[in-house]
């Protein structure tokens, strides 16, 4: 399994993690319900909170409710689509780009 970065990008999971904040990620790492974890759809990567495990299929919301398009809105995804788990976030200080 490798370990890489990411960027947040949007709103979705505020109050958790906000954009520009720098997350550590490690690929192919099992996960399991309440864990974070980006999921590969085929036009944009997509972080999210696993709440609930169905067999292959993944549940996940955003922390932020009012605003996060997730499986609320499109449905479970399959398992396969889960390509890393968040395993650090880095202080809010390294925050790359805007602030808001």
């Amino acid at each position: 399994m490798s370990i890489g970065l990411a960027v947040i990008h949007g709103h979705s999971m505020i109050p958790s993690y906000a954009p520009g904040e720098v997350v550590l990620v490690k690929y192919g790492a099992p996960f399991s319900q309440g864990d974070v974890v980006l999921i590969n759809f085929t036009h944009r990567t997509d972080i999210k909170r696993v709440k609930q495990i169905l067999g292959s299929r993944i549940f996940v919301q955003g922390d932020n409710e009012a605003v996060s398009i997730d499986s609320r809105n499109y449905g479970s995804v399959k398992n396969d689509l889960i390509i890393g788990k968040v395993i650090y976030r880095f202080p809010r200080w390294l925050r790359i780009g805007r602030k808001d």
